[in-house]
């Protein structure tokens, strides 16, 4: 029996920017072939006002405007699958990690919210209990760019997403470090030479150089890394 293909539901008040830059290279060819759906949701569509009203200002006063718990709770009920993870891409959220997508790669899909304005009430936040994830510690001006990020993230660990299942092994994270650098012709660039390892023909060297070089970018440029790896390492 065929299995359904994985899915990313994507809840937005711009749903014409999907899929944008996922209609290209590895991801738009796998959506072309379907080995994953993707469908963008107007969450306007389930405004109950002749303005099609999505927001209101914040309890309390301030600056800006906060999207309605009830229009974002319908537009949810209406799309979001039951076992799959319903996510609001947050600054407040936790970081994502790529422990985080392989998880994500192996369910049979997700659903994101794209967050506008001030962010969503934390009503609707707990009350369909949303996984709040986040890029990192900047602002965007809606969770549109993170959403397409993570789906990114995502699938090119799907099944035949990817050319050689190789390629992916030994990139950044997958072994709780940084990735190593790369070289290809030609042999001298601007007086700055290849490393003679690389060109030495010994596999077992060039394994060892690789994986020194690994660990010094990650010890050098995310010691809270190194520190979980060393942490992890038998």
């Amino acid at each position: 029996m065929a299995t359904e293909a994985w899915s990313a539901n994507v809840l937005t008040l711009f749903p014409e920017m999907f899929p944008g830059p996922l209609g290209h290279s590895l991801a738009g060819k796998a959506l072309e072939s379907g080995l994953w759906r993707l469908e963008a949701v107007d969450i306007r569509d389930f405004a109950t006002d002749r303005h099609r009203s999505v927001d209101d200002t914040p309890s309390g006063g301030g600056p800006g405007m906060v999207m309605r718990a009830d229009v974002m709770a319908a537009a949810i009920d209406a799309v979001h699958p039951g076992g799959q993870p319903l996510i609001y891409l947050s600054p407040r959220g936790r970081p994502l990690t790529q422990a985080r997508v392989r998880e994500l790669a192996t369910g049979s899909g997700v659903t994101l919210v794209c967050g506008r304005f001030e962010g969503l009430d934390q009503r609707v936040i707990e009350a369909r209990a949303m996984e709040e994830i986040s890029l990192g510690d900047f602002v965007l001006s809606g969770g549109e760019p993170a959403a397409m990020a993570l789906i990114d993230a995502v699938v090119r660990l799907l099944p035949g997403v990817m050319g050689k299942d190789a390629s992916g092994a030994e990139e950044s994270f997958e072994g709780g470090l940084l990735e190593y650098p790369h070289y290809t012709r030609p042999q001298i660039f601007e007086g700055r030479e290849i490393p003679p390892v690389l060109t030495s023909g010994d596999h077992q060297k060039v394994k060892a150089w690789r994986r020194a070089e690994a660990e010094k970018a990650t010890r050098e440029r995310r010691p809270e890394l190194w520190d979980d790896f060393l942490g992890k390492k038998p």
